[in-house]
């Protein structure tokens, strides 16, 4: 019976953030600032520090650090991006939803952002919390799961979790007509 309701409850963790998505379009410029920039160009990437806000679209993405890896490909002038990997106080900000967590990596080939770290997900008053969250810009599915950087550690690895995590949050209910507005009486104790 309870692995019934953990499948259910990590059914409706996947849907909620679902349902409200909009498919992102990773293809629109990305858009940056920083209060400092070093061109690391052999390398084919840019580091980020202080301050940093990536703009993509309708997402925003900030941190205090970022490494932008880009292939040796121009198009229209500029270098192709495939992947940003941000850490310190990183967070997602969508219309409908913002995630924050301790690292991130944007896979821009893929469109799958994952974040791990203290994972905290929340769209309008629902909120979910985990160790790795993995967002697909394409389908606008979000998945959390216990695992990812924190909590407990396995010796030899500090700082690394694989499993055992929990996912934990609070879905609001709506109020609807004709709900009382006291709370309900306590049980009676069993005798």
């Amino acid at each position: 019976m309870t692995r019934s309701l953990a499948l259910l409850a990590l059914t409706l963790v996947a849907a909620v953030p679902a349902a409200a998505q909009t498919r992102h379009d990773s293809a629109a410029p990305i858009d940056f600032a920083s209060d400092h920039i070093e061109l690391q160009d052999r390398a084919n990437r840019v580091l980020l520090t202080g301050n940093v806000r990536i703009v993509q679209a309708e997402m925003t993405l900030t941190s205090s650090r970022m490494i932008v890896t880009y292939t040796g490909e121009i198009s229209n002038g500029s270098p192709q991006v495939s992947r940003l990997d941000a850490s310190g106080g990183v967070t997602v900000s969508r219309p409908d939803q913002t995630a924050r967590s301790q690292y991130a990596v944007y896979d821009l080939n893929t469109r799958i952002i994952t974040m791990v770290g203290g994972v905290t997900l929340r769209q309008g008053a629902n909120n979910v919390s985990g160790g790795r969250l993995s967002i697909n810009l394409d389908t606008g599915r979000a998945t959390i799961d216990g695992s990812g950087v924190g909590g407990s550690t396995r010796p030899g690895q500090p700082g690394v979790q694989s499993q055992g995590g929990r996912v934990t949050g609070r879905f609001s209910v709506p109020k609807r007509q004709g709900d009382a507005t006291q709370p309900a009486p306590a049980p009676a104790p069993k005798q």
